[in-house]
């Protein structure tokens, strides 16, 4: 510990300079990048709190916002964590900036949810210089080094689309269904897998994606593209929506197009937040895979352990479930997202 300690001191000194160079407008064109929540002189307890950095992809979401809180509402002085938090906004390049500027900190571990899957080897090898440890959170990073983080920890997104196609086509396989589907972030990783696994579970079925197209994880984008769609296709039976938001912009197109969504037009979504929830329970939404926001609590152990020294798992995958309408009924009371 004290070599990498004397390693990430010499790297904050260095980068310190180059940061000065940018000015004091940075964070703001960073989205505010790496605002202390928690400084340690303020109720940590000096060597033994741990400093983090989390760059946080956005606010896109209900997914998003509950995801955040988890991390904030664990990762407190109280708890032995110095947090500084940023938002992205939606940009691979504050996200870089936010990473550089937690090593030019010299915190002990950086988190983050990454953008999009690639471009990440480099900053990842100036924190490794650094001797900064990463943890990967939600979304995981394509790269053929995977000494470049400690951990990855999130949900299985393949498995989430094979969930919901597998839904779809014990339901409906047999009449001739036409979907289209509501993609995520393009070049995200739930975008890519949630659309591989409900592709798979519907082959050799009769039901067939006669559209794809992206509506950022965003309610406003989801209902844009649905509007499209039924202005295009007289003939929708179902929609994926790769996440609850996307798809309650699907029911707000539906609904205006004078269709009962639900009923005329089926729809399957993954996150399980509550809108969704009531959606469902409503009879608006048809069936929901759970997509785990509270990542906190996990986060916060690899985060110790990683720097303890410990050895930690590569890929902790978290339990999700899935939901039809008698099931959201019972589970909304106590929904703690």
């Amino acid at each position: 510990m004290a070599r990498s300690t004397f390693t990430r001191g010499t790297v904050a000194a260095l980068s310190a300079v180059a940061l000065f160079a940018l000015g004091a407008c940075s964070s703001e064109q960073a989205g505010g990048t790496a605002e202390p929540t928690g400084a340690a002189e303020e109720g940590g307890s000096g060597d033994e709190t741990i400093a983090i950095g989390f760059s946080q992809v956005g606010a896109e979401s209900g997914w998003r916002a509950a995801n955040t809180k988890s991390i904030q509402d664990t990762l407190t002085a109280e708890n032995g964590f110095d947090l500084s938090f940023s938002d992205a906004q939606q940009k691979q390049e504050n996200q870089i900036q936010a990473i550089r500027s937690y090593i030019a900190q010299g915190v002990d571990v950086i988190a983050f949810s990454p953008v999009v899957e690639t471009g990440w080897d480099p900053v990842l090898q100036e924190a490794k210089s650094a001797g900064i440890p990463v943890v990967l959170t939600d979304r995981a990073v394509d790269s053929e080094d995977d000494t470049l983080y400690e951990s990855f920890i999130g949900s299985d997104f393949v498995l989430e689309g094979e969930m919901a196609g597998e839904w779809a086509a014990e339901q409906y396989d047999g009449e001739g269904f036409q979907v289209v589907e509501l993609q995520g972030t393009t070049g995200s990783a739930p975008a890519i897998d949630r659309k591989e696994g409900f592709a798979t579970a519907i082959e050799g079925t009769d039901l067939e994606i006669i559209d794809s197209q992206t509506g950022n994880f965003t309610r406003t984008e989801g209902k844009q593209v649905m509007e499209g769609f039924l202005q295009k296709y007289d003939d929708i039976d179902l929609v994926f929506a790769h996440n609850d938001d996307m798809g309650l912009g699907a029911i707000e197109a539906i609904e205006a197009a004078g269709m009962v969504p639900g009923e005329d037009i089926k729809i399957i979504t993954i996150d399980a937040v509550k809108d969704g929830m009531q959606a469902l329970a409503d009879g608006k939404i048809n069936y929901i895979v759970e997509c785990n926001p509270l990542l906190g609590p996990d986060l916060a152990d690899i985060a110790k352990k990683v720097v303890a020294g410990e050895e930690v798992e590569k890929r902790i995958v978290v339990k999700d479930e899935a939901f039809d309408q008698e099931a959201a009924i019972e589970a909304l009371p106590t929904r703690e997202y």
